[in-house]
């Protein structure tokens, strides 16, 4: 079966660990991003210029009820120890 990276790029066979050789896992990690819209995707672009996550890994902002806040949520799957 073939793995993918958060980005959604097939990982080559041998990089990926087995769990029963390495002792790691794979854990989901949840970011949540609250504040105005235009702060929220200023943050989600500049984490993807650091090279942490795809603007598209992000979901769409949502509305929290409070005025002129929205939040984005990102999952992602890290090996741990």
């Amino acid at each position: 079966m073939t793995q993918f990276t958060d980005s959604g790029t097939p990982v080559p066979p041998n990089s990926v660990p087995s769990n029963a050789d390495s002792g790691r896992s794979r854990e989901p990690v949840r970011h949540l991003l609250f504040g105005s819209l235009a702060a929220v995707q200023l943050n989600i672009k500049s984490l993807h210029k650091l090279g942490y996550a795809e603007p598209n890994d992000w979901s769409k902002p949502i509305p929290t009820g409070r005025l002129g806040e929205v939040m984005a949520i990102l999952v992602k799957h890290l090996w741990v120890d």
